[in-house]
């Protein structure tokens, strides 16, 4: 008996010896590889120009090593009940499995971050919701797939090498085997140890954390920390407490707030109850009663970045028929989408929620009373949703019509009304919408206003123009940022095409009988990628910045035209100026009205990113993480640093629309 129990704790103990050292010759080629990703990513995105000190890039090196290890240690203990006693084949094959899983990640980090100018997170789920088909296929269209692929396998086929290479030094499953108990016991429990601590992170100090991927000042260089597997880890965390609706709380305990009362005596909010929060958060000054309604007319462009138009000339035409249009128009020039997506951010607007997606779920089908179309229609519009996209992306074509959308146009229905349109891998050309807008508002009941929401699809990968399109040479010369993208002029092709034909829409309404209770505005939905990475902190503001116009009789533009802005402001002033009063979120400050020296918390100039980034007269920042705080300003200040108190507002800003859905919609 005592031998058979001598026999069977030896077989525990040589086998926990076995696994812990397989576990971490399995580590070596992990961290290997993924470090082989990072440093091809950092050299392959490397602006031309960009300097960085070599503190700094030790800096994201060690930072990244020790996230390489981080995952690769955690990947090694989850396999301990199965490495010990697991066949060589076996394991070979485990082996040969993490290290392409762990490579494909990286490479899909990559090339992530090359579109979205970050690492992975939460938009990369769109995938699944999306047209999945389109964008499969706009992926092999515009990206080097074939070359992707081959790099994979090389740095898979490196990873496996150095893992042969480790294992005949080491000889995981019989080295040790032989010695002493006391010695084996000794190396077991420094190997666990070890191997915990590296899944930790640190010795002494709190576990690594997203948090510690800032290690520098510069935000390129802070992207290049996360490998793809963390930043996929971070990005499941943020879309499963996106989708928390239980608790109505978790957004504002996330921001350092125990509830809406202590965000709400942040802002100078009445916060006696929660009841007086949400009423504060609903309240506007009045409108005279003499104030007209005047249709609305609201365009989200698609990719309409801020770039280009810093460099509009008569040689570099990027806005056609819009340029005249744009010195009688109020042009917001320091402006942020709210997310780096289309759908992201049209729930943004539509709905002033820092969660996404909201609508895919039960949410959608229950209507949202402060929605900018519920809002309106309360307020005897007529409500009408136009895209050159289908209307089955994303499910609007449900979702629209029980959110307050009378009407729901797209892709189907233009391509019955104008049958020469060819629906293409988006939609229609945009220059359908245009056509059945003229005919649409033409018909318009006098004593009826319209409200209409329109969602553009051309300036789109792969930068398709119609075929009887005179494409505009543009001098690349006035071109003045990044050119390391080979879709940079096709991009910039349609971007002339979609707003020249918004300029003479425009020109349009300002011409015939509409032009005086009619208001247009546009924005885009997001930045693109073919514009570079804006790794210096002087172009970093740029990364998120896309134009806000409104166009209208006797425009009084006020004194924000160049005041840090977002998303979030746009209907709490489009809403005024259209003469509609009622229960849309204050999410915002109106940019119309004049500001104040002392404006405030609520109508501080502040631009708002809704992955919880924000953007002062300064710089940007990560909210609640001073360290992540980048001078952005052309001309640097003498105080350009972190404000504590700008960031205790953003985030008690943001606390508090997240906590107003949630509220809303708790289950």
């Amino acid at each position: 008996m005592k031998h058979a129990i001598a026999r069977t704790l030896t077989l525990l103990l040589n086998g926990s010896l076995r696994g812990l050292m397989r576990a971490w010759v399995l580590i070596v080629p992990l961290v290997v590889a993924l470090s082989v990703v990072r440093w091809g990513q950092l050299a392959y995105f490397w602006p031309q120009d960009f300097h960085a000190a070599g503190a700094d890039l030790a800096a994201v090196a060690l930072q990244g090593f020790r996230f390489d290890l981080k995952v690769s240690a955690i990947a090694g203990f989850l396999l301990l009940l199965v490495l010990p006693w697991a066949p060589s084949a076996l394991y070979r094959r485990l082996v040969t499995g993490l290290v392409l899983l762990f490579v494909f990640l990286g490479f899909i980090n990559l090339h992530y971050f090359g579109f979205y100018k970050t690492p992975i997170d939460s938009v990369v789920f769109g995938l699944f919701e999306d047209d999945t088909a389109a964008v499969l296929q706009t992926i092999w269209h515009d990206f080097p797939i074939v070359g992707t692929l081959i790099a994979v396998a090389v740095t898979t086929v490196l990873g496996i090498a150095v893992h042969r290479m480790a294992a005949h030094a080491v000889q995981p499953d019989t080295v040790l085997q032989h010695r002493s108990v006391g010695l084996r016991l000794v190396v077991v429990a420094v190997a666990l140890l070890a191997l915990l601590f590296a899944g930790k992170g640190t010795l002494r100090q709190m576990a690594l954390q997203r948090q510690h991927l800032t290690v520098t000042t510069s935000q390129f260089l802070n992207d290049m920390v996360p490998n793809g597997v963390i930043a996929l880890k971070y990005a499941w965390d943020n879309r499963r407490q996106s989708q928390n609706l239980s608790d109505p709380l978790v957004g504002l305990k996330a921001l350092g707030f125990d509830s809406p009362q202590a965000a709400a005596q942040v802002l100078g909010l009445p916060h006696a109850t929660e009841a007086e929060v949400r009423d504060a958060l609903y309240r506007h000054d009045p409108l005279p009663a003499t104030t007209a309604k005047k249709n609305l007319v609201f365009f989200l462009m698609e990719s309409w970045s801020a770039e280009p138009m810093l460099y509009q000339s008569p040689t570099f035409d990027v806005l056609g028929r819009m340029a005249p249009t744009l010195d009688k128009a109020c042009h917001f020039s320091n402006f942020e989408s709210a997310q780096p997506g289309t759908h992201p951010s049209l729930e943004a607007i539509l709905f002033s929620s820092p969660i996404t997606p909201l609508t895919m779920g039960d949410a959608g089908r229950k209507p949202l009373p402060w929605g900018v179309a519920q809002v309106a229609k309360q307020a005897g519009y007529d409500t009408l949703f136009v895209t050159s996209a289908r209307s089955g992306w994303r499910d609007l074509n449900r979702v629209l019509k029980v959110q307050g959308f009378d009407e729901v146009i797209d892709a189907n229905n233009l391509k019955a009304d104008y049958p020469e349109a060819t629906v293409g891998l988006w939609g229609v050309w945009d220059s359908f919408v245009y056509r059945y807008l003229e005919k649409r508002m033409a018909a318009q009941p006098k004593n009826k206003p319209l409200f209409v929401f329109v969602l553009t699809a051309t300036n789109h990968p792969p930068y398709d123009l119609p075929a009887d399109y005179q494409r505009v040479p543009l001098d690349m010369a006035q071109w003045k940022g990044e050119t390391s993208e080979a879709t940079l002029v096709p991009n910039l092709d349609t971007y002339r095409y979609a707003h020249d034909l918004l300029g003479a829409f425009v020109q349009t309404v300002q011409q015939g009988p509409l032009k005086e209770n009619t208001i247009v505005a546009a924005t885009g939905d997001h930045n693109v990628r073919s514009f570079g990475v804006y790794a210096d902190a002087k172009r970093r503001y740029l990364m998120r910045q896309v134009p806000f116009v409104i166009w209208g009789d006797k425009l009084q533009c006020g004194n924000q035209l160049t005041q840090p802005a977002s998303h979030r402001d746009m209907f709490n002033t489009l809403f005024p100026l259209a003469g509609i009063e009622g229960g849309y979120v204050n999410s915002g400050r109106n940019l119309l009205k004049p500001l104040p020296a002392q404006p405030d918390p609520m109508n501080a100039p502040r631009g708002l990113f809704f992955t919880g980034e924000a953007r002062n007269a300064r710089g940007m920042w990560q909210l609640g993480n001073p360290k992540s705080f980048v001078c952005t300003a052309a001309t640097p200040p003498a105080q350009c640093e972190f404000n504590a108190l700008d960031d205790q507002q953003e985030r008690a800003r943001y606390g508090l629309l997240d906590w107003n859905v949630r509220i809303s919609l708790q289950k």
